[in-house]
């Protein structure tokens, strides 16, 4: 039978609905079930996904994610950034820095790698997956501290990462035997990924205050809710266009919003009404895209890599929740809530494969490379939502 679209998504919505009930009653997040069923009606088994759904995938990613990120914009007023602004800032650096260092010297020193191949795999290691962090505070209904320090260390450190990479293809692409001089090459990724963040933060800003200024002529919720959709759609496609960060467009669209906008509640209240089928058709989407039985293929690069990464990212979110004097809650769980990571490490590896194809031993560096973080992806996107509830439950932040 020919699979069409329609009865796709029939069987992906109501097979979703059924399973995040069912693994709801063994306490395990409903994302973690889309991605099991992702995996059950994907390629590997039932192979009930149509090509138009396939297709559409990176429309639905990119919708998603703008939700995603509008939401966290939410979380940054500017009362509430007073109270944990300082944390937010010295974790989200902390993490990123040492995940990064903890990651490169283990590949460099441990496993022997040229040095600009364990640079490139410590510059994605930072990278994080707001997704799964916001659908499993969501799902909990996590409320607290540090349910927002998370969100709002979750909102900035992709960021970080962007940049860090940057500066780290640069001096990888120097390293590993470009003619362009490696100061020169750092600079223009460092200008590149600059003007792709502060083009972002601009572009959102902009269309923030426009969004809040033309709602006082929208006067019921049906037309407020298609107001909103076509803002952040809208916000979404420019970004792209213009070749801009499409989370940080929309953050700042949504942070924009809610410091100066006093009924901005709205806003975010009418999205969440419609958003849970788009979240449930990413995730499971995501597990379609899953080659689990790439987890029998980690070589010891992927396990160092999963490990250390662990290792840094706890590490450092720990140190420095300590240095800013965070509550005890955050200081002991925080590292844990930022195990997840996705998208945005995928995204980077793409970069780094296209970037990198000469040949070490009779394999090409950039497949190494995106191979690499393909498989340690799979370990972190069934485990990573896990160690989020873990963290929140820790914190008290839910039941």
């Amino acid at each position: 039978m020919q699979i069409n679209t329609a009865f796709s998504l029939g069987i992906i919505l109501l097979a979703g609905l059924l399973s995040a009930n069912l693994i709801r009653r063994i306490k395990i997040p409903a994302i973690t079930a889309y991605l099991l069923l992702g995996i059950i009606i994907g390629p590997a088994c039932f192979n009930l996904v149509s090509e138009g759904i396939l297709t559409s995938s990176g429309l639905i990613s990119n919708v998603v994610l703008s939700f995603i990120a509008f939401s966290i914009g939410q979380n940054f007023s500017f009362e509430r950034f007073r109270k944990i602004g300082r944390t937010v800032l010295s974790i989200s650096i902390g993490e990123v820095l040492l995940a990064w260092i903890v990651v490169t010297f283990s590949i460099w020193f441990f496993l022997k790698q040229p040095f600009y191949i364990a640079l490139i795999f410590g510059a994605i290691a930072p990278a994080t997956a707001p997704a799964a962090i916001v659908m499993v505070t969501r799902e909990y209904k996590a409320r607290g501290t540090f349910t927002e320090t998370l969100l709002g260390v979750v909102a900035i450190d992709d960021a970080w990462g962007i940049i860090l990479f940057a500066f780290c293809l640069a001096i990888a692409k120097s390293l590993a035997g470009a003619q362009e001089f490696v100061v020169t090459s750092a600079l223009s990724g460092a200008l590149h990924a600059g003007i792709e963040i502060g083009g972002a933060l601009v572009l959102g800003g902009i269309l923030g205050w426009v969004l809040s200024k033309l709602s006082r002529f929208i006067t019921n919720p049906a037309d407020l809710l298609i107001y909103t959709l076509g803002f952040i759609l809208f916000n979404c496609g420019i970004a792209i266009w213009l070749g801009l960060s499409v989370l940080l467009a929309n953050m700042v669209l949504g942070a924009v919003l809610v410091n100066i906008n006093k009924t901005s509640f709205k806003f975010f209240d009418i999205v969440r009404t419609v958003d849970s089928p788009f979240y449930l058709l990413f995730f499971v989407l995501a597990g379609v895209s899953l080659d689990v039985l790439l987890l029998k293929s980690l070589s010891a690069l992927g396990l160092v890599y999963i490990f250390m990464r662990l290792v840094g990212k706890i590490s450092g979110a720990t140190i420095a929740a300590y240095l800013s004097k965070a509550g005890s809650n955050v200081k002991k769980n925080i590292g844990l809530g930022l195990v997840p990571q996705a998208g945005v490490a995928l995204g980077l590896a793409l970069i780094a494969k296209s970037t990198f194809t000469e040949e070490i031993a009779g394999v090409n560096v950039g497949n190494i490379i995106f191979s690499t973080i393909v498989a340690t992806t799979v370990f972190y996107e069934l485990i990573g939502p896990l160690c989020t509830k873990f963290a929140l439950k820790r914190a008290g932040d839910i039941e």
